[in-house]
């Protein structure tokens, strides 16, 4: 999924007043944030930690992976965590029946920086460029 489609998923017409989605935001902060993400998970492709790097990208307290980016430090409105494909199975966010399936639909990593962002409505995968 890409984060245009997750934005369009969130914008429902049910009669309310648009309100803005949050995910302005992170499209915002990751474009600040880039750099900084393909970094690390060229550091967890290297050293062997992964060949599947995924940041989580979250507004509240979140028990998986590791900090890297806080939003209170930065000033900006997301964390970022980083974890591997293989922390997502071992915690059971990802059936170890449906590890291949995600590998399979894993984009390239030199490219796109793998997001699992969690939002109160739920969370989702998506896949985002890096700025160049």
């Amino acid at each position: 999924m890409d984060l245009k489609d997750l934005l369009a998923a969130q914008a429902g017409d049910d009669g309310q007043p648009k309100k803005e989605s949050p995910l302005k935001s992170l499209q915002l902060d990751l474009d600040f944030y880039s750099e900084s993400i393909k970094e690390i998970a060229v550091e967890i492709m290297a050293e062997g930690l992964s060949a599947y790097p995924i940041f989580i990208a979250h507004q509240h307290e979140v028990a998986l992976g590791e900090l890297i980016l806080d939003k209170n430090e930065l000033g900006t409105n997301w964390s970022i965590h980083a974890s591997t494909v293989e922390e997502f199975v071992e915690r059971g966010v990802i059936n170890e029946e449906r590890k291949a399936h995600f590998i399979k639909k894993y984009k390239k990593p030199e490219d796109f920086m793998c997001l699992f962002v969690i939002v109160p409505e739920g969370a989702n995968f998506v896949f985002y460029p890096y700025k160049k």
